[in-house]
């Protein structure tokens, strides 16, 4: 609560009570690999939310937010009782094991992640307005020469796409686009996303292969040539059948070996009927369960925490008490502000 005082004459003064405001205020304490979360870009919610950078309103914090990837910004962080602490992150779980750390993630109250279970679901799925756009788009002209195309600028690994890749090659062609091991280069200006879409609709087949396994762990990969018109050849989360349509998509783990999967591919190209079927749920309404889905994230990320943070709230009451604690304990939080104060000086 702040009072102020408002002189009307040389003899009369007027109180004022100005009470704090009741909205959550959401503290992002971590950067998002390296980079202040950039406040400005999230959209305007329904929720009345408060969005905030700075580490020092900590204490005033409904809710404070932690990407998982920059863990080591983590372990300074005072807590105070009844705040919610949320877990966030895109990145798979086998790439960053402290996700699957019990004694790591008891310390948060909210998982805001790509995982199915989290209370903020985050799937990378396109929204509605993508998918009808690309049922309502013919498939484009197959004009390259190679039938299959690669982009991927990450050399991270642990699907084991490397030495697929090279298998692959060895027995169908493959046009790799990126900074990882290239072998074809844009024609023309790379125009982002949409220089992206239209390379991939020109070749009949999309290698689709993330960096690892891991249920729910279905990315962009496999929706670009979806929307751009490719067939998808996938290698990725065992569960990728619920993120898509039926029949859209090639399940490169279905395969005994990359040839084998290669004569499948070379026997598409010379059925056309066969590989036309790829298309068909493009002339189809969309899966119910996915269709509900995507109804469901009409409501960004962002917008669902800031729901999710006024609930409690208004569950809890006021939770926000001056006394804190340092839940990974001191030792952490001097490591912590070492390696933020060498950061700082590089």
């Amino acid at each position: 609560m702040t009072i102020g005082i408002k002189q009307l004459s040389p003899v009369r003064l007027e109180l004022s009570i100005v009470m704090p405001s009741t909205d959550p205020l959401i503290l992002f304490y971590t950067s998002f690999f390296g980079k202040p979360v950039d406040i400005a870009a999230i959209p305007g919610c329904a929720s009345p939310v408060e969005w905030t950078n700075d580490r020092r309103r900590i204490a005033e914090a409904t809710a404070v937010v932690f990407h998982l990837p920059d863990f080591r910004e983590i372990r300074d962080a005072r807590k105070y009782p009844g705040q919610d602490w949320v877990a966030w992150s895109m990145e798979s779980r086998q790439n960053y094991p402290l996700m699957a750390d019990p004694g790591f993630m008891r310390h948060f109250d909210i998982t805001m992640t790509y995982e199915a279970g989290s209370d903020v679901w985050v799937p990378y799925l396109p929204g509605m307005r993508l998918w009808e756009a690309a049922r309502a788009s013919p498939v484009p002209l197959k004009t390259e020469a190679m039938p299959a195309v690669l982009f991927q600028s990450s050399g991270i690994d642990r699907s084991g796409r490397d030495a697929f890749l090279t298998e692959l090659s060895r027995h169908i062609g493959v046009d790799c686009y990126g900074r990882h091991r290239p072998n074809r280069w844009l024609d023309g200006p790379d125009l982002g996303r949409k220089t992206k879409i239209e390379t991939i609709g020109r070749y009949r087949f999309c290698l689709a292969l993330e960096n690892s396994i891991a249920p729910d762990y279905v990315t962009e990969k496999i929706f670009d040539p979806l929307l751009a018109g490719a067939v998808p050849v996938y290698l990725g989360a065992p569960n990728v059948a619920e993120f898509v349509p039926e029949h859209s998509f090639i399940d490169a783990a279905s395969f005994a070996t990359p040839a084998d999967l290669a004569a499948y591919l070379r026997h598409l190209i010379q059925t056309p009927a066969a590989y036309e079927a790829y298309f068909t749920w493009r002339s189809k309404p969309l899966p119910a369960p996915l269709a509900g889905w995507l109804g469901r994230f009409e409501t960004p990320p962002m917008c669902r925490l800031a729901q999710l943070a006024h609930q409690r709230l208004q569950k809890g009451g006021d939770r926000r008490p001056r006394r804190s604690s340092l839940p990974f304990g001191l030792r952490a939080f001097l490591r912590t502000r070492l390696y933020r104060w060498r950061k700082r000086f590089r």
